[in-house]
């Protein structure tokens, strides 16, 4: 099982961003935190690095429901979605597979769940545009 959905893109890496973010809103996501490897990377260890940012993606209303079935599955969340740029210059936009990561926890009441914010995350990939 793959455990993540991508799309490359021509587009600039800010554009892609805004607009991931806006396809996020759509499904009912906000972002709830927001890390530039780029500029961490070079902070802490002084490398240079490629454009390369990490959205927490939630949904709050699925993150309820998932820790009243699973106290632990905080572990799991928020959904991660990657923009990078690429060699090429191009962007590319990923997104966690959810099912992928609940199968992990062994609780067959998540999947049910994990299947919805697929498709939601699936729909904000392939939405995802220049």
């Amino acid at each position: 099982m793959n455990y993540h959905f991508s799309k490359i893109l021509n587009s600039d890496f800010d554009t892609a961003i805004a607009k991931i973010t806006d396809e996020l809103k759509k499904e009912g996501f906000g972002i709830v935190t927001d890390i530039d490897m780029k500029e961490t990377l070079k902070k802490k260890i002084d490398v240079d690095f490629r454009k390369y940012r990490i959205l927490g993606a939630c949904n709050p209303k699925y993150a309820y429901q998932a820790l009243l079935l699973e106290d632990k599955v905080g572990t799991m969340l928020p959904c991660n979605v990657v923009v990078q740029e690429l060699t090429d210059g191009r962007i590319e936009v990923s997104a966690v597979d959810p099912l992928a990561s609940m199968i992990a926890i062994e609780n067959e009441k998540l999947i049910p769940l994990a299947k919805e914010i697929r498709e939601k995350l699936q729909r904000v990939i392939e939405n995802f545009r220049n």
